[in-house]
């Protein structure tokens, strides 16, 4: 008899496929076939191999990376089943696989270095849960690069000053933040003398996540450069960055660090420090001194 689990990746996969032909732009048709869910289902074909050898290996060494570059492959797959590509279709497709391949190559050098990603210890150990990992990695891959695969397929590149040129300087805000913050933090851990603690210095003081929050922002600014072109339920790609945001602080980011952060650090006065005066994601705009009574 068939279990939740075993039903959850083909729904969840169903489920994007709607959503593909919902958003699809109407002019975009391979013999008369929509295109975007034939690439959503490029996506989660790609997630089934890279499944099958990670079950067969039982390794998680290239999930991360596997997942950059399947949003590269969905940025690229769009150029050619677009028949006309403009210069915003490409446009577009830059702003996500140079964030693709900086955080692919990022993540599997981390992953190299560690040797194991922690997150997989025992769900590696489970077909269905491994395999369910590699379906919701389809669904992140599907629904966050949604707004820009309806640009690049778009037609009718409309007018690509005003708020797309808005959403390139966000992008660009979003990955210079999480470029630096990933840096700051690498280089932090690399020193021997840090071993033991926890990062609360340049953007790290700012906010307990600033790589999350470029994360947001590139994503965020993705969609405002991909609304010239948006028509009728194009608008519902909006669950692009919603997506990131919900992903990040209600699923798999913001909770799972500040469990480990409790768990090791949660007797340390200076980190019971730093939770109580640096905001969770987004930074304060006025810092209020606190005043030491004599």
């Amino acid at each position: 008899m068939l279990s939740k689990k075993h039903l959850m990746p083909p729904l969840l996969v169903l489920v994007c496929l709607l959503y593909a032909v919902l958003v699809n732009p109407l002019a975009s048709r391979v013999v008369g076939v929509s295109v975007l869910p034939l690439i959503f289902a490029a996506i989660f074909v790609i997630q089934l191999l890279g499944f099958s050898y990670a079950w067969w290996a039982r390794t998680e060494r290239f999930y991360d990376l596997i997942g950059s570059l399947t949003f590269i492959s969905a940025v690229l797959l769009a150029l050619m089943l677009n028949p006309a590509p403009s210069t915003y279709s490409y446009v577009m497709a830059a702003l996500v696989v140079i964030w693709a391949l900086r955080l692919g190559i990022f993540l599997f050098v981390r992953i190299a270095d560690v040797g194991e990603d922690r997150r997989f210890r025992k769900i590696k150990q489970s077909f269905w849960h491994f395999l369910l990992v590699w379906t919701l990695q389809g669904v992140w891959v599907s629904l966050t690069s949604s707004a820009a695969l309806v640009a690049i397929l778009s037609p009718d590149v409309g007018p690509i000053a005003g708020v797309a040129g808005l959403g390139v300087l966000v992008w660009l805000g979003g990955f210079t933040l999480e470029v630096v913050a990933d840096k700051q933090k690498s280089n932090f851990r690399n020193d021997p003398k840090n071993a033991g603690q926890f990062i609360r210095h340049g953007v790290w003081a700012a906010c307990r996540h600033p790589n999350y929050l470029g994360e947001i922002m590139l994503w965020t600014g993705v969609f405002l450069a991909a609304l010239p072109v948006m028509q009728s339920w194009q608008f519902a790609t909006v669950l692009s960055p919603l997506f990131v945001v919900i992903l990040l602080t209600r699923i798999s980011g913001i909770p799972t660090l500040a469990h480990r952060g409790v768990s090791q650090w949660g007797e340390d006065p200076a980190y019971q420090a730093y939770l109580r005066d640096t905001p969770v994601l987004i930074p304060r705009l006025f810092v209020q001194r606190r005043v030491s009574k004599n």
